[in-house]
C-alpha cells in the first residue's frame, strides 16, 4: 500500500535510527503521553469528585428551600400550594436552629433540624447515611452527625440534654421583671418560673448518620418535628419548607413557575445557590488545572520543535534535491508538518489509552503506591469516599486530544517554515 509522499518521507525521517535525533523523537512522544494521560486523569477525578459531591449534598439537602425570614405559620396550605407546581415531587416542615447540647459534661452548640420523618422519606431517604443504630424519630429521639456524637462521646442508646436559645428573649425579660421587683433577691416562685423556662429537654440517640460532608457531620442532630417547635416555642409554625423536585438540576426552572403561587414575602432557594462557593471553587480548581497541565503538552511541544529544527539542518541536502525537482513550498512544508502530525497522533494515543487504564484501575494503583510509597494518596478519613470517584465526561476527553493534537502540529510549522525558505542551490552545496 502506497502513502503519500509527505507522509512517506515523514515516517522515513521518523524511523528509529541509533542517534541522539531518535532519542529526542521518543522523549516528545512521551511528553504528549505524559500530558494527555495526566490531563485525562486529572480531569475525570475531579469531575467525579464534583458529582460524587452533589450526590451527598443533593441527598441530605432539598432541591428547593421555602424561608420567610422568620416563621411559617400556616405552613400546610403554602405546602399545597408548593406541590401543585409542575415538575414538584413532595414538600416538607422543618425547624432549624442552633442548641446547647450537653452529655457527661460535654457541651456543643450544634444546628438541630425538626423534621416530619413520613414526609421527610419523601423529600431524601437519610436511613441511608445511617452507621450506627437507626433513623428513628419517633418521640423524644434524636439522630446525631457522626462528628457531634465523636466529640461527645455519645453512642446509640444514650440519653443527651438539649437547651434551646429559642426563649432566651423571655428568659431577660423574666430576669429584668425579678429585678425591678425586689432588690434583696427574687422569690421562690419567680425562680421555679424561670427554671420552667430553662428546663432543658432529654432526647435518646437512637442512631448517628455519616453523610460524607463534614459540615453536616459535625453540625446537626436531626429530631422529631414537634421536639424542635417546642424547643423553639413555635407551637403550629415551622421554619421553612424543603421541596423535592423531579430534576435537581432544573431546580431553578420549576422555582420560577412556583413564583407566582406563592406570596411575595416567601423566598425561594435552590440547593444550587446554597452550595455556591464550593461548587463554583471545585470548577475553577478544574480550570486552573486543565490550564497548568496543558504546560507539560506545550513542553512536549517544543521538544517536537527541537526535533523538527534539527532533522532540517541534517536533510539540506535532501531538501535542496527535492525543492531542484520542482517540489512546491506547501510540498516541503506538509512533509516536516507530517512528523509533527505522526508524533502528535501516537502521542495522543498512547495517552488516551494510558489514561482510560488508570481511570479503569484508579483504586488498585492508588493502593498499589500506598503500599510501595507509605503515603495513602487519597486519605478516606479526610474526603469522606470510599474509593477514588471518577467520571469520564466524552468532551472533556474529546477537547483535550483536539487540543494536543493541534498545540503539536501548530510546533512543527516554524522548522517547516524554515525548511521550505531554503535555497535549492545554497542547500545543494552544503556539505
Amino acid at each position: 500500500m502506497s502513502l503519500p509522499a509527505p507522509l512517506f518521507l515523514a515516517a522515513r525521517y521518523l524511523k528509529p535510527k541509533r542517534t541522539f535525533l531518535a532519542v529526542i523523537t521518543l522523549i516528545s512522544v512521551l511528553g504528549v503521553t505524559l500530558g494527555i494521560t495526566v490531563l485525562i486523569l486529572v480531569m475525570s477525578v475531579m469531575t467525579g469528585f464534583e458529582r460524587e459531591l452533589q450526590r451527598k449534598v443533593i441527598g441530605f439537602d432539598a432541591h428547593l428551600l421555602l424561608t420567610n425570614n422568620g416563621l411559617i405559620e400556616g405552613w400546610r396550605g403554602l405546602a399545597e400550594k408548593a406541590a401543585k407546581t409542575p415538575g414538584v415531587v413532595a414538600v416538607a416542615p422543618f425547624v432549624q436552629g442552633p442548641v446547647i447540647v450537653e452529655f457527661n459534661h460535654q457541651r456543643l452548640a450544634p444546628k438541630i433540624r425538626g423534621i416530619d420523618p413520613a414526609r421527610e422519606k419523601e423529600i431524601g431517604d437519610l436511613s441511608r447515611f445511617i452507621v450506627s443504630g437507626k433513623l428513628d424519630l419517633d418521640g423524644d429521639h434524636a439522630v446525631l452527625g457522626s462528628e457531634v456524637a465523636r466529640a461527645l462521646g455519645v453512642r446509640v442508646g444514650d440519653v443527651i440534654t438539649v437547651y434551646s436559645p429559642g426563649n432566651l428573649g423571655q428568659v431577660l425579660e423574666q430576669l429584668d421583671r425579678m429585678k425591678g421587683k425586689d432588690t434583696k433577691g427574687p422569690k421562690g416562685g419567680d425562680i421555679d418560673s424561670l427554671r420552667q423556662m430553662v428546663l432543658p429537654t432529654e432526647l435518646t440517640v437512637t442512631g448517628i448518620f455519616e453523610s460524607g460532608r463534614y459540615q453536616y457531620d459535625s453540625e446537626f442532630l436531626l429530631i422529631p418535628l414537634h421536639v424542635g417547635q417546642e424547643l423553639y416555642g413555635l407551637g403550629g409554625a415551622v421554619h421553612g419548607l424543603a421541596v423535592r423536585t423531579t430534576d435537581p438540576d432544573r431546580a431553578a426552572e420549576i422555582r420560577e413557575g412556583m413564583r407566582s403561587r406563592l406570596p411575595e414575602e416567601i423566598s425561594c432557594v435552590t440547593w444550587m445557590e446554597m452550595n455556591k462557593q464550593l461548587f463554583d471553587a471545585i470548577a475553577m480548581e478544574r480550570h486552573v488545572m486543565f490550564f497548568l497541565l496543558m504546560f507539560i503538552i506545550l513542553v512536549a511541544a517544543f521538544g517536537i520543535m527541537n526535533t523538527l529544527i534539527t532533522v532540517t539542518v541534517q536533510k539540506t541536502r535532501e531538501i535542496g534535491v527535492l525543492k531542484a525537482l520542482g517540489a512546491r513550498t506547501w510540498q516541503v512544508i506538509s512533509v516536516f508538518l507530517a512528523q509533527g502530525m505522526v508524533v502528535g497522533v501516537i502521542g495522543v494515543a498512547c495517552g488516551l489509552a494510558l489514561g482510560m487504564s488508570l481511570i479503569r484501575w484508579r483504586n488498585e494503583v492508588s493502593q498499589w503506591l500506598a503500599n510501595v510509597l507509605g503515603v495513602e494518596i487519597f486519605p478516606r478519613s479526610v474526603y469522606q469516599f470510599n474509593e477514588i470517584p471518577a467520571e469520564v465526561i466524552p468532551t472533556d476527553v474529546a477537547l483535550i486530544c483536539i487540543s494536543a493534537f493541534l498545540i503539536c502540529s501548530l510546533a512543527a510549522l516554524i522548522p517547516a517554515w524554515i525548511a521550505s525558505r531554503l535555497d535549492p542551490v545554497k542547500a545543494l552545496r552544503c556539505d
